[in-house]
């Protein structure tokens, strides 16, 4: 389990910088439901833990314990995830956003606990290793991004106050 941690880690230094460096920027300039409409997009995405289920993509030997509550866990936060999408603009947009994201992020930690718990080893994953390296740690910080969303006012920020990304055009001087 250590090197699954160590590659999960490196993952989430990794999306980190692409969130601050890429991401964030581009979003605080925006309303809140305009920030979060791509973030919702992208856990959109999370059917895709219900390779956990399909024999030949992990390991005959991955504990049922596990991947089940993992697949439809990640079904379900899917499911919140365009529900609050669809609703954003509505009233119901943000009580949806909460559930969703209070949804996701819990189905993720549990997944997390019960990995650890159960004593789950990497090449029990097969395959799907890699959404739980590459994807989750991602999924993990937009989730947090989300959540600072939610507890802000109604514009994150101006977009004058916008930095722009290293390297670009934008932080180029002329």
């Amino acid at each position: 389990m250590l090197d699954v941690i160590t590659v999960i880690g490196f993952s989430l230094i990794a999306w980190g910088i692409v969130v601050a460096w890429y991401f964030w920027p581009q979003l605080r300039g925006r309303s809140r439901a305009d920030a979060m409409r791509p973030l919702l997009m992208l856990h959109s995405f999370r059917f895709v833990g219900l390779s956990f289920l399909v024999p030949g993509v992990v390991s005959a030997d991955l504990p049922a314990a596990w991947a089940e509550p993992a697949a439809y866990g990640d079904l379900i936060a899917a499911i919140l995830a365009l529900l609050a999408l669809a609703g954003l603009k509505s009233r119901l947009g943000t009580p949806l956003v909460w559930l969703f994201n209070v949804w996701g992020s819990a189905d993720l930690i549990y997944a997390f606990y019960q990995a650890n718990r159960i004593g789950l080893e990497a090449g029990q994953l097969g395959a799907a290793y890699f959404i739980v390296t590459i994807f989750v740690p991602l999924l993990l910080i937009t989730h947090g991004l989300l959540f600072r969303l939610l507890l802000s006012n109604v514009a994150v920020v101006g977009p004058d106050s916008r930095r722009a990304a290293p390297g670009s055009a934008e932080a180029r001087p002329l």
